[in-house]
């Protein structure tokens, strides 16, 4: 059952407007530090815990604002600082804070208290699908959805709050012309340094980096044998809608006959704001789900899959910097496109042959799953297409952003320094 959409989110946002005046007014009036805090929609991870890692080994200790218990335990595992972002202290340093660092929306830090902070928007993926005031879902309300002057006056606040942004990571030139018009942004707020949250699949050795992958998600959904394949299936959310991907009782004994003749484990990866039902009528433990509950971040174990089979996310992008094979699975290309929108045409990121249901998809997983000429047909042409988009694999992208942060700070930090009292 989807948990969110954007008609449910805005209703709520434009009910909120009294709090967010409030809020404003308390920024005008309270003086920003030079401290930092990050929020992040996914949890501890994604590329907020790449940045929060590259800014304080240059001694700058960001404090994270966290919004569950369970993110407050996993930060605590890393030895991270927390406050809740929610109520008074949540505010309170959201408020002081010179950077306030997102990866979703402003909700990730304090959403009433971002005003006149340094800003930066990691976002969480290269945008396939049409995103923020590209896409018609954006100003959909659930109050009077069809009333025109009520989309503007949404697409109005929407813009007002992203040109508050004051640094949005670009993976490459393709990616930034996307996220410019999607946040109302120009090229001095988009930077082409690379995606902090897939250093991860760039860092390190091969080697290393599939252990540490393998331990995490065998942490998460059990053991899986060193000798068997692993297909990760990411399809994407649908703001609201049902997924018309879920398979029928038919397809699941379809499904799970092809993962025994190929000794493999399917890893099903539901969008946290929209769950489908993933859950096969029949006993197997080659079934797993692996959903945000249990891995908030999925990047770090893609190097622990073989092969990825998604419809429109963005990791079709990231797994080409570990020349990964993807399967396409797209029951509603043309609805879709209609309804959300793509960046270019569906076909430039999966080709000709996207299957429209489960059946095509077993028989081209099956085809992949057995390497030769098909497998590296699809890893060819993951990696091209990764190429186009990733500009930067040194793993270095949170480096980049950081020093971009702290140039464009350094006025404000020094201005700050000068006027704190002296001992």
């Amino acid at each position: 059952m989807a948990s969110f959409s954007f008609r449910a989110g805005n209703a709520g946002k434009l009910l909120r407007i009294p709090l967010y005046l409030a809020g404003r007014l308390g920024t005008l009036v309270i003086p920003r530090g030079r401290g930092w805090v990050i929020g992040c929609g996914a949890g501890i991870g994604d590329g907020a815990l790449a940045l929060w890692t590259a800014a304080s080994a240059v001694g700058e200790s960001p404090l994270w604002l966290t919004g569950s218990a369970r993110e407050a335990r996993d930060a605590g595992a890393l030895g991270i600082r927390t406050i809740p972002k929610g109520g008074l202290r949540g505010w309170w340093v959201t408020a002081r804070a010179g950077v306030v660092v997102v990866t979703h929306g402003f909700g990730d830090a304090n959403r009433y208290a971002t005003s006149g902070a340094f800003l930066v928007q990691l976002w969480h993926g290269i945008p396939l699908k049409r995103i923020g005031l590209d896409s018609p879902a954006t100003v959909q309300s659930a109050f009077l959805p069809r009333f025109a002057p009520l989309q503007r006056l949404i697409g109005a606040l929407y813009r007002a709050q992203t040109r508050r942004i004051r640094v949005l990571p670009a993976a490459s030139d393709r990616a930034r012309g996307r996220l410019e018009s999607a946040f109302a942004l120009g090229v001095e707020q988009v930077l082409v340094t690379g995606e902090p949250r897939v250093d991860v699949l760039s860092a390190g050795e091969p080697a290393v980096r599939r252990a540490q992958a393998v331990t995490l998600r065998d942490t998460a959904v059990g053991m899986i044998p060193d000798d068997a394949k692993v297909v990760l299936y990411a399809p994407t959310w649908r703001d609201g809608a049902a997924d018309p991907a879920v398979p029928s009782d038919a397809e699941w004994e379809r499904i799970v006959a092809m993962l025994k003749r190929t000794n493999t484990v399917l890893l099903v990866r539901s969008h946290p704001l929209g769950e489908g039902d993933y859950r096969p009528p029949i006993e197997t433990d080659l079934v797993r789900a692996i959903g945000s509950a249990l891995v908030p971040d999925i990047t770090p174990v893609l190097p622990a899959v073989d092969v990825l089979m998604t419809d429109y996310s963005s990791l079709a992008y990231d797994v080409g910097l570990l020349d990964m094979p993807v399967v396409y699975l797209a029951p509603d290309p043309d609805e879709y496109a209609r309804t959300r929108g793509f960046y270019g045409r569906y076909a430039d990121v999966a080709g000709d042959d996207p299957a429209s249901d489960w059946e095509e998809a077993v028989a081209q997983l099956e085809q992949t799953l057995a390497g030769g000429a098909e497998a590296a047909r699809r890893a060819a042409r993951s990696r091209q297409l990764s190429a186009e988009m990733h500009a930067h694999r040194d793993g270095r992208n949170a480096e980049r952003v950081l020093a971009a942060i702290l140039a464009r700070t350094a006025p404000h930090r020094k201005e700050t320094h000068d006027h704190c009292p002296r001992r």
